[in-house]
């Protein structure tokens, strides 16, 4: 009998010290994990009706629950091992054990860590979105989906192409912020170069004062004058600053107007040709 008062006790003894403890380890652990989730909601609510952008949201919100995940890792872990200590376990060999295993697992895991972060500083940095246009390498394509290890690449014959992100040693955007269309036209020796640079410059005007095409320019089209002197032709160039995304279209306007005003004005667009000189005897 008095074993048994001993033992109840003791439970008793524990309950009060060791057991109440573990109950605030807890109770506290889920009012943090729970705050920590509401806080995160509302950041995210409250940087997505900031955000100009729907991209600058997203790239917002996939920040917030990032930190948030990570957070609530190191939240739940040092309340393992608080808990543990209370039970009266040695904790110090699985701490070592959890270094080895964690030196282990880093080994076996460089590329993924590179990875993720590589994508934690992509969106941080907000080199890209979805909807761009970049370049990675030889690879070239819309970003079609985004996460912390890949980047996701729709190339214009359809394949998608799946780009680590620790991969990524430069990047092209071509849709970042604005764009800029460039034609190089060659343009016949015998034609006047102040009648070719007029008529270009009246067909940037007309583009610029169109209904259709003047909300996807950002100023009017400026011909820049003779670039290169070639075996059979000369390269006159023009060029528009354009909203992102947009230079493509304007581009293939551009040359639509341009070959069917040279065609008109009689301008002729050079095609390769050799001259060769016979002397008779």
């Amino acid at each position: 009998m008095l074993l048994w008062e001993n033992i109840w006790q003791a439970i008793l003894d524990w309950l009060v010290t060791s057991g109440l403890r573990i109950a605030f380890i807890l109770v506290v652990g889920l009012i943090a994990s729970r705050w920590l989730r509401v806080l995160s909601a509302r950041l995210e609510r409250l940087i997505a009706g900031a955000a100009p952008t729907e991209d600058e949201a997203q790239r917002a919100s996939t920040l917030t629950r990032v930190i948030h995940s990570t957070t609530l890792v190191t939240m739940a872990t040092v309340a393992g091992l608080m808990i543990l200590r209370e039970l009266n376990l040695d904790i110090t060999p699985l701490i070592a054990g959890a270094s080895v295993v964690g030196v282990a697992v880093g080994l076996g895991a460089q590329t993924l860590i590179k990875d993720v972060i590589g994508g934690f500083f992509i969106l941080l940095e907000d080199q890209f979105a979805v909807g761009d246009a970049i370049q990675v390498g030889n690879i070239a394509g819309g970003v079609e989906k985004m996460t912390l290890r890949a980047t996701f690449l729709r190339d214009l014959e359809g394949t998608l192409h799946v780009v680590p992100n620790g991969e990524m040693r430069i990047v092209s955007n071509r849709t970042k912020g604005w764009s800029r269309a460039v034609l190089n036209l060659g343009v016949a020796y015998e034609e006047d170069i102040g009648r070719v640079m007029a008529a270009l410059g009246k067909i940037g005007h007309g583009l610029y004062q169109d209904e259709g095409f003047a909300p996807l320019l950002l100023e009017e089209p400026t011909v820049s004058g003779v670039e290169a002197l070639g075996d059979w032709a000369m390269t006159i160039r023009i060029m528009v600053k354009t909203k992102p995304g947009k230079q493509w279209d304007v581009a293939r306007e551009l040359r639509r107007r341009i070959k069917e005003s040279f065609e008109r004005e009689g301008i002729e667009m050079p095609y390769p040709r050799q001259e060769v000189l016979i002397r008779s005897p």
